[in-house]
């Protein structure tokens, strides 16, 4: 095999123009991905009857959270088994294998029957379905964090890394919106007997799509150069103990904060704070879409003064006024009350959201990229991020619902000690090395 240099020598520079291509056709696969993952969430408040009869709305909720935390526990597979598939055969390979499984995973749940129509049979299937796209999900982050910030240029690897959250928020987006629509054309009864199939059969379409635009990616010159060997990625991970534990670390409180503020804030909007379904969609709507506007700004300014000081800025923030905001939603009477402020604390997150992908990139040399930075994040977010919902659900439903809030205050602080004493890898990159 030719030496790291050699071919960097020999290997033409890839224009802007270029970069630009293969970052949007990596992104908008992420973006078909997570709408698919997301839809479960912006509609169980209507599917959760159809596969969970017996019980009242908190009983039911709480049976569809605890599916979609089922999900996450795959994602460390997902992101084990993807991980040293793109480690050992390339970025492109393992991102057209995880939206394939997406693709399958959205089927399933729109094909399903209904509980009354084969009885147990029906959540035994959402459960097959939730782990496959589990898997996909899992994989998808560390390849695609590690596929933008390799593709991306030394000097704007915040900004284009950023992107990972652009179409992650955009794909939650799509799925408020097709919710939306279907809200203004449909009635409650026709939603929850059949409308709710309609975005998992857009979900499974859009796939298709994605599929294809992966096929024209370019892979990256770092996984084309590296000249390391490919045997034994699990024991050449182990080697790097200190940015394992410093992912787990730095993703804690900040996927933590993600899934408290987007996916469970529509049901915490109708199920505590007694708002209607279709004004806790559009509010959501509302601050998901000028948080997906933060991300390439914040990751932009990160390339500027670095990641760890807008790091250290969520987790004093994040601690501080987590609870402050949550307790005062709780008792919010108007729309605009509770618009303000989850786009406050929105604001606090992104400066976790924005730069995450990158900096855990940036921690882990070629040959164990994907799987480095996969591997530790898929378990942290099914601990913590996974939970969330049903954590939530399970502190109101024993009336505690404030021990939640303390709880992501935790979490945040925790992670805030990372952040104080981990180097700053925009000047420490191991990317840089390649």
């Amino acid at each position: 095999m030719e030496s790291s240099s050699t071919l960097s020598a020999s290997a033409p520079t890839r224009t802007t123009s270029q970069r630009v291509k293969s970052i949007f056709s990596g992104s908008v696969g992420n973006l078909v991905e997570w709408y698919d993952w997301y839809v479960y969430a912006a509609f169980s408040l209507y599917f959760a009857k159809a596969f969970f009869p017996q019980g009242d709305l908190t009983a039911q909720l709480l049976n569809t959270a605890a599916i979609f935390a089922v999900g996450f526990l795959m994602r460390p597979i997902g992101g084990w088994l993807m991980g040293i598939y793109a480690d050992r055969k390339g970025r492109k390979a393992a991102l057209l294998a995880s939206v394939l499984l997406m693709c399958f995973g959205s089927l399933i749940i729109a094909l399903t029957p209904s509980y009354e129509t084969i009885g147990v049979a029906a959540p035994v299937l959402l459960v097959v379905a939730r782990l496959l796209q589990g898997l996909s999900v899992g994989g998808e982050y560390g390849t695609s964090a590690t596929y933008l910030s390799e593709m991306a240029t030394k000097e704007r690897r915040g900004f284009f890394s950023s992107f990972q959250y652009v179409t992650l928020i955009s794909g939650q987006l799509i799925a408020l919106a097709v919710l939306i629509i279907l809200q203004q054309t449909l009635t409650v009864e026709q939603l929850e007997t059949w409308g709710w199939r309609v975005p998992f059969v857009i979900g499974a379409l859009c796939a298709v799509v994605a599929m294809y635009l992966r096929r024209g990616m370019e892979e990256t010159d770092s996984f084309k150069k590296t000249d390391a060997p490919k045997e034994n990625i699990m024991r050449t991970l182990l080697r790097h103990p200190k940015e394992l534990l410093t992912v787990v670390g730095l993703t804690m409180g900040g996927t933590l904060a993600f899934y408290t503020y987007t996916t469970y804030m529509q049901k915490y909007l109708v199920n505590t704070v007694g708002m209607s379904k279709n004004d806790s969609t559009m509010i959501s709507a509302a601050t998901l879409f000028l948080f997906m506007l933060l991300q390439p700004l914040v990751g932009a300014l990160s390339d500027k003064i670095g990641r760890r000081p807008i790091l250290i800025a969520f987790g004093v923030l994040g601690t501080l006024f987590t609870y402050p905001i949550l307790t005062t939603l709780h008792t919010v009477q108007s729309w605009w009350g509770a618009f303000f402020l989850i786009m406050a604390a929105l604001i606090i997150v992104s400066g976790y959201t924005s730069i995450n992908a990158v900096v855990k990139a940036e921690l882990f040399p070629t040959e164990i990229r994907a799987l480095g930075v996969g591997l530790p994040y898929a378990l942290t977010v099914s601990i913590f991020g996974g939970t969330a919902e049903y954590v939530a659900l399970w502190f109101k439903s024993v009336g505690m619902e404030s021990g939640f809030y303390w709880y992501v205050t935790g979490c945040i602080a925790c992670s805030l000690l990372v952040y104080i004493t981990m180097k700053d890898t925009r000047t420490h990159s191991r990317i840089t090395t390649d």
